[in-house]
């Protein structure tokens, strides 16, 4: 799926919801055909010759790789009365499209029903998402007891296209359509292993429901439900009900929490689950530590900025011993800059001080034609804001990430679309919008926190997001991103599939960003080149030698554990290819707070699919950038973020890809080679219920290493007749290291 806008549809006075049991399924006998007619979308027109689709998936591995542009979905299925007749209300027939990448046109027996464009309301400006569709049940167009024919009509702007995901149904539209269970609101963390929250009960809906909240906590390891309470709930719209509650004495594991509200009056019910978080991260000492790369990368001759990223008790003083001729250290903030002209590793001693004690580390400065040595640790603003970035909101990400991330070696910031304004200037050059007044001044303020900042741009005529690409302009765009200060270019393919032959080859599929490399080679600054193709023509396989230092080598990633896995246990063909200056990007991180602007919402994984992700995507040597809202960071997202020992994984100076070692049914295991000749290893329960590993100690894995540690907990395990057992929670992981 290519970078586009991402939306979850309210239309026709619907909802995103899911399907229920009376509802018809629509996940079976689908027609597939690329192109365009309107006659497809005729009740009459002979579809028997059409290809047989799984709309579980999309379009592009069901023989269609690469395809951009139109094409249809058809199929026969008949709409019983019985429906109507089971419902509380009789007057909505709703349609549950899972996701549609990127826009629709939904036929019922001919008739157009529904259908949503992008921000210009046209069919070709893409914004991807589910969609739910309300229609009258009066309508003539549906054939109540007799096969009707719904036909979809979609384009895809680029990457993965069509509609695809769990939920495709017909049913009828219920009173609780109205009814959300917010549950976004932070968990609190108190004594005794405590945690506290409240959530909302919220409707727009003007009925006046009155009934029960139901509460229970079970315990998902024994299936014990550890506490359980009711209490009436009365609610409608502009007054949601709102229940706290406190959970005390838990253990260090996560339990599922059930709110079910029923409606008194209609019988309906609602109900939504989630899981409680829990901290495995230590609280930082107060005695000095260093943290970060063993390494960082530069080119001679230009500008030179790193940031000691060090934690322990305020005020910290630094020291840099070794540093090459060129540079300077402000001993007050840990800012190393300047320029070094000639080309050589130099080792430097850091040293960092504070009322507790002292700390050392060694750190490589290499002044040589690679850049990016580490993956890069930063921030991107589309998982968040998506076409809703502003200055204000990456100045917040900025500040936030300079207070809590920075000491642990976290240090871009990224803006994603949306910057550009709608046309350039008179000289040809591009010009941001409204909602960047100052993109020098905006760099300036960056790089005085000690941090790199990066900007996004498309190889087409436009962005995904409908705004000026560098199509033409390639120089002319490197030497302005260069002199407004930007460290990196993210380049989004989009719409350069209108400028280059339908299903390109290899060396169609290098050339934008062969031509963009050379531009940046022109300017006098470091900046990092992520590309943006979604993996087409394996680019992992030539990714390095046209010049870039990461690469998508998937679609885009959503905040659900079936796209995180899918995407993260894919990647094992794209390991080897992972080196110093030069990783695979399997995207952006979906912890904290997403919503691809300007609505958030806490992050669909659980958390122990959460403890996954990062621990899968620093075994791979991915970059790991942050895609939340800085600005509201909680305490368990920080405790994911700040664990100095898994992020030493990610930012491991040999740069290498986990391989995957095994896989069940049940659990997978991920080793990654590191440094000094120790191992990292992953156990992943892939599965829906606890599983217990007994590692011996004299296992393969394990062989040669005298030590084994948590990464996560930071203590060593403890040997029982020379074996080691753990149990993971579903979609959990064990983290370790071996020495």
């Amino acid at each position: 799926m290519i970078r586009k806008i991402f939306t979850v549809l309210l239309l026709l006075g619907g909802s995103y919801l899911g399907a229920s049991a009376q509802d018809v399924q629509l996940k079976k006998g689908w027609k597939f055909a690329v192109g365009d007619s309107a006659q497809w979308a005729s009740p009459t027109f002979n579809d028997q010759n059409w290809q047989n689709i799984d709309v579980a998936h999309s379009w592009e591995p069901q023989g269609h790789p690469n395809y951009d542009g139109f094409g249809w979905y058809r199929i026969h299925v008949v709409i019983p009365s019985s429906l109507k007749e089971k419902s509380y209300l009789k007057d909505s027939l709703r349609l549950n499209l899972a996701s549609v990448d990127d826009n629709d046109e939904v036929y019922l027996n001919g008739k157009l029903i529904a259908k949503y464009g992008g921000r210009s309301g046209t069919i070709k400006d893409g914004n991807y998402g589910p969609r739910t569709y309300n229609i009258s049940a009066s309508d003539p167009a549906i054939l109540w007891d007799k096969e009707n024919v719904l036909a979809i009509r979609i384009y895809d702007t680029g990457g993965d296209g069509g509609i695809y995901g769990d939920n495709f149904s017909l049913g009828m539209a219920d009173v609780m359509d109205h009814v959300t269970v917010n549950t976004d609101g932070d968990y609190s963390f108190q004594e005794n292993n405590s945690l506290a929250k409240s959530i909302k009960l919220i409707t727009t809906n003007k009925y006046q429901y009155q009934g029960t909240l139901a509460f229970k906590v079970t315990d998902p390891e024994t299936g014990a439900v550890i506490y359980e309470k009711t209490n009436p709930a009365n609610f409608t719209a502009g007054k949601p009900f709102t229940y706290s509650f406190v959970i005390a004495r838990l253990a260090k594991k996560s339990y599922t929490i059930a709110y079910t509200f029923t409606d008194q009056k209609s019988g309906k019910e609602i109900v939504r689950t989630e899981t409680t978080p829990y901290i495995l991260t230590p609280y930082p000492s107060a005695k000095p530590k260093i943290n970060g790369a063993d390494v960082y990368g530069a080119r001679p001759g230009n500008p030179f900025l790193y940031l000691i990223p060090a934690t322990g008790k305020k005020p910290l003083i630094y020291k840099a011993d070794g540093l090459p001729a060129g540079l300077a250290l402000d001993a007050k903030t840990g800012i190393i800059t300047g320029s070094v002209s000639q080309k050589g590793d130099y080792p430097v001693t850091l040293t960092v001080t504070n009322s507790l004690g002292s700390k050392t580390k060694t750190l490589t400065i290499s002044i040589g034609d690679k850049i990016g040595l580490t993956p890069a640790l930063g921030w991107n603003s589309w998982n968040a804001w998506g076409l809703s970035v502003n200055d204000e909101k990456v100045k917040i990400s900025a500040k936030e990430m300079s207070d809590k991330l920075s000491a642990y070696g976290w240090n871009y910031i990224n803006i994603d679309d949306g910057w550009e304004a709608e046309n350039r200037a008179a000289d040809g050059a591009i010009v941001a919008n409204s909602k960047f007044p100052d993109m020098k001044g905006l760099t300036d303020y960056v790089h005085s926190l000690g941090l790199h900042t990066g900007i996004y741009s498309s190889p087409g005529p436009r962005t995904c997001g409908g705004f000026l690409g560098s199509w033409q302009h390639e120089d002319q765009d490197a030497k302005t991103y260069a002199d407004w200060g930007f460290d990196y270019l993210k380049y989004d393919w989009c719409s350069y599939s209108e400028v280059t032959p339908p299903h390109p080859d290899l060396p169609a599929l290098k050339k934008p960003y062969e031509l963009m490399r050379s531009s940046l080679n022109k300017v006098n600054r470091d900046i990092m080149f992520s590309f943006c193709q979604y993996g087409w023509g394996d680019v992992w396989k030539w990714g390095a030698e046209t010049g870039g230092n990461s690469w998508r080598t998937t679609g885009d990633i959503q905040d659900t554990w079936r796209s995180m896995s899918d995407i993260g246990f894919s990647q094992d063909p794209a390991s080897p290819y992972a080196g110093p200056g030069h990783f695979n990007d399997p995207d952006m991180l979906v912890v904290g707070k997403v919503g691809w602007g300007p609505s958030l919402h806490n992050s669909r994984l659980t958390y122990d699919e959460q403890y996954t992700h990062i621990s899968l995507w620093s075994l791979l040597s991915a970059p790991l950038l942050i895609g939340c809202d800085m600005g509201h960071l909680d305490r368990f997202t920080l405790s994911l973020l700040t664990n100095d020992e898994v992020l030493a994984i990610d930012q491991d100076a040999l740069g290498k890809g986990a391989r995957q070692a095994s896989k069940t049914d049940e659990q997978q295991v991920w080793v990654k080679e590191l440094n000094k000749g120790e191992k990292a290893i992953g156990f992943f329960n892939t599965s829906d219920k606890y599983q217990t590993v007994n590692l011996d100690a004299n296992d393969k894995l394990l062989k040669g290493f005298a030590k084994a540690r948590d990464v996560w907990e930071q203590k060593y395990l403890i040997a029982v007749n020379h074996k080691y057992t753990f149990k993971i929670p579903p979609h959990g992981v064990k983290l370790i290291r071996a020495m």
